[in-house]
């Protein structure tokens, strides 16, 4: 067994019932980088390597290639992934907090439920994804979300609201060109530069977030609640493209 030290304290979702963020589940490995390898190079078109539920907490698996590798459930607090190919693969429901994804490629995966709390993934590429996903205080400069998913899943409501979560994100230059992000909570993300063309925000939460400078050509923002949002120097914004935002007369415009 392999013992981690503690975790970033970056994140901790310490509110979580019965969930504790420096047991061992959290904290430590059960199996090595070498081990992972060996894994990978068994796996098969058919029969992708499959981590599920495994703790992989605190390795170094940069620059590998986990294409449609399965980690439903895994325990990836504090993993270095940086650089690695993770298209195609399943995160549903995995802990990835606190972990170092910076220039990973995500596009096509499964991030349903996926805690990616305080990780890093600048410039990563997350190209059509599902990412019903809880990114808080994640760093998520200039990472691809070109046509993914993060609205919520409205036919699981006996499990809450599930959908894409950016609260105090730092999302600044991030690409939402197509995306869907109804419903999505961005509250108090930083978002300056981002480029929402064409993007659906429709009931999408943004009170207090910064699109200082973000381009919204075609992005429709009905029922979006901009409470304290910085919508100052938008660019390609029409005139009436706010009109059914809420509070939009509580949001800063200059």
């Amino acid at each position: 067994m392999l013992t981690i030290g503690a975790s970033n304290p970056v994140f901790a979702q310490t509110t979580i019932p019965g969930i504790n963020m420096t047991s061992a589940r959290m904290t430590e490995a059960e199996i090595t980088r070498e081990d992972v390898i060996s894994r990978l190079e068994t796996a098969t078109p058919s029969k992708p390597a499959d981590f599920s539920r495994m703790r992989l907490n605190g390795l170094d698996l940069s620059r590998l290639d986990f294409s449609k590798a399965i980690f439903r459930a895994s325990a990836m607090n504090n993993v270095n992934l940086s650089g690695a190919n993770l298209d195609g693969a399943v995160l549903d429901q995995a802990w990835v907090t606190n972990a170092d994804l910076s220039d990973a490629s995500l596009r096509r995966a499964s991030l349903f439920m996926t805690q990616f709390g305080g990780a890093n993934l600048d410039g990563a590429d997350l190209f059509q994804s599902r990412a019903a996903a809880d990114f808080t205080r994640a760093s998520l400069k200039d990472a691809n979300f070109t046509d993914a998913d993060l609205s919520a899943d409205m036919k699981n409501q006996s499990m809450g609201l599930m959908r894409g979560v950016l609260k105090k994100a730092i999302a600044d230059g991030a690409d939402f060109t197509g995306a869907s992000l109804s419903r999505a909570d961005f509250e108090f993300a930083k978002l300056r530069g981002a480029n929402f063309t064409n993007a659906d925000l429709s009931m999408t939460t943004l009170g207090g977030a910064d699109l200082t400078g973000a381009l919204v050509s075609g992005a429709k923002f009905r029922n979006a609640d901009v409470t304290s949002t910085r919508l100052k120097d938008l660019k390609g914004k029409t005139g009436d493209q706010f009109d059914k935002a809420k509070n939009l007369n509580r949001a800063f415009q200059k």
